[in-house]
């Protein structure tokens, strides 16, 4: 299987490099040429084997340059019991028609665990594979959970380094501890003065510096990405929408065949759109439901066409969806309309103006798959505790947000349609806003905190953010964002 670039379709690269690469020289993201397909056959044997063997299964239909012992390999040490649980991906049901895909389990209690637990066997493994023998150096602007999930997976790992940029102020402090307290020899991560936004958009400039990165050629080291515009850390997530099939299959909420609703509280876009690419590869998905929270530019481009990040940013409850440029957006656009040209004019129209408005029918393709909504953060609120007093279920204030956009979405639309509803954090990562939601004592400090919602949930706070309590602070600097490559050079060049 080759692939090619969102902007511009005459290239043609394998898996690996593609993965090695993140991002293409021109700023575009990397997508299958044709999409491989799951016949019902095959999603019935997929159903017999454990999370690591859907997730090889999966994964093996688009990485053909990495043979199946390889996969086999990196899945079952990514998603073994002592990092994930005995259950890895558990299923829920929240009621007749709704059930919660936990994607929280793992070591740093986020859905971005299941990528970037096997990144760095991918990576590396690409890196071989294409003949290079510099350090990669994986650079991450995140939100929230996507740096403590990528410091986490690439620590310590030979022949890598890793830099990991955070809005200052932009996340919990749960999150922030996560990241500021990470050990290991290889790792940089500083605040950023401004949102995700300018963090990403920093991170890109960096990449697509010619003269930069051949100065860091120059002393050994190769950039590469572990955000979500890496096909590396898309593919496996496309694992576990598989694997939820598979699980209603065997629970006996669904029969083999039968179409499911998708809903997925996003930012990025990334986790949604791999729900997408399960749908294009025979996954029997009718509709795709794209929660927001009050930073709801997604909900405005699928209603309107128009994608408009000129728009006032708000820091909520839900900070990993705390985006207004959904970089994984492009993929869609070029897998509904097929060229590459006129995707590479809607995302300069976005760099030049900030906005851009597709065509009548890329705007009708994607109204036929995807629905929409948005939640504030009382709305967040009210459904965190409605949730819990009437089904005894904990959620997290970013699924909090998808569980009310979905049931908008029902009530409108009369869809009794069994639907996965991707839970992406522990509610532990967020002890203040849960227990503001349940009208709880908020006082004390952050593991204080941790201690009550334990105490009201009857549930464990996962042992890697309890432990954070006795952590030491290592880095407690904030840059602007013009400093980051600067920030880059002097922490890994000198």
């Amino acid at each position: 299987m080759k692939y090619t670039c969102t902007r511009d379709s005459g290239v043609s690269v394998s898996a690996s490099k593609a993965i090695l690469t993140g991002i293409s020289p021109d700023g575009g993201l990397f997508l299958p040429e044709s999409f491989p397909s799951f016949s019902q056959e095959e999603i019935a044997d997929m159903a017999k084997l454990n999370y690591a063997g859907r997730a090889a299964m999966v994964m093996g239909k688009f990485l053909t340059d990495f043979s199946a012992e390889e996969l086999d390999r990196y899945t079952k040490a990514a998603y073994a019991e002592d990092r994930f649980g005995e259950n890895t991906a558990p299923v829920v049901k929240l009621s007749d028609s709704a059930y919660i895909l936990e994607l929280f389990h793992g070591p740093t209690s986020a859905f971005k665990d299941f990528a970037l637990q096997i990144l760095p066997y991918l990576l590396t493994a690409s890196a071989r594979k294409n003949g290079v023998n510099e350090d990669i150096v994986i650079l991450v602007a995140t939100s929230g959970d996507t740096g403590k999930a990528a410091l986490e997976g690439f620590a310590d790992v030979e022949g890598t380094k890793i830099c990991v940029f955070y809005p200052n102020g932009g996340t919990s402090p749960i999150q922030k501890l996560q990241m500021t307290t990470q050990k290991g020899e290889n790792v940089l991560v500083t605040a950023v003065d401004g949102n995700f936004d300018d963090a990403q958009t920093g991170v890109k400039a960096i990449f697509t510096d010619a003269d930069y990165n051949a100065e860091l050629l120059k002393s050994g080291l190769r950039l590469s990405s572990a955000n979500s515009i890496n096909w590396g850390r898309l593919v496996p997530q496309v694992a576990y929408y598989f694997s939820a099939y598979c699980d209603l299959v065997n629970q006996g909420s669904i029969s083999l065949g039968d179409s499911i609703n998708v809903c997925v509280p996003t930012g990025n876009f990334g986790n949604i759109l791999a729900a997408r690419i399960a749908q294009a590869c025979g996954l029997p998905v009718s509709r795709f439901i794209c929660a927001s929270n009050s930073n709801n530019v997604l909900t405005d481009f699928i209603s309107t066409g128009v994608y408009d990040r000129n728009r006032p940013f708000y820091l909520t409850t839900s900070p990993s969806m705390d985006i207004l440029i959904s970089s994984n957006l492009e993929r869609l656009l070029y897998m509904e309309c097929g060229d590459s040209d006129e995707v590479k004019d809607y995302m300069a129209s976005l760099s030049k103006d900030g906005r851009y408005q597709v065509s009548d029918s890329l705007k009708t393709a994607i109204q036929a798959q995807f629905d929409c909504g948005y939640a504030d953060d009382a709305m967040a609120a009210e459904t965190i505790k409605k949730v819990f007093a009437d089904k005894q279920y904990l959620a997290d204030p970013h699924t909090a947000v998808a569980i009310n956009v979905y049931d908008a979405y029902k009530a409108r639309t009369g869809d009794s349609t069994p639907t996965v509803i991707a839970s992406t954090a522990s509610p532990f990562k967020f002890p203040l806003s849960v227990l503001k939601a349940l009208d709880a004592d908020c006082s004390g400090e952050e593991f204080d905190l941790l201690d009550r919602v334990s105490k009201i949930s009857g549930l464990s706070a996962p042992a890697a953010l309890a432990g954070l309590r006795e952590a030491k602070e290592r880095f407690t600097g904030s840059i602007p964002p013009a400093n980051m490559r600067d920030f880059l050079s002097e922490g890994f060049i000198g």
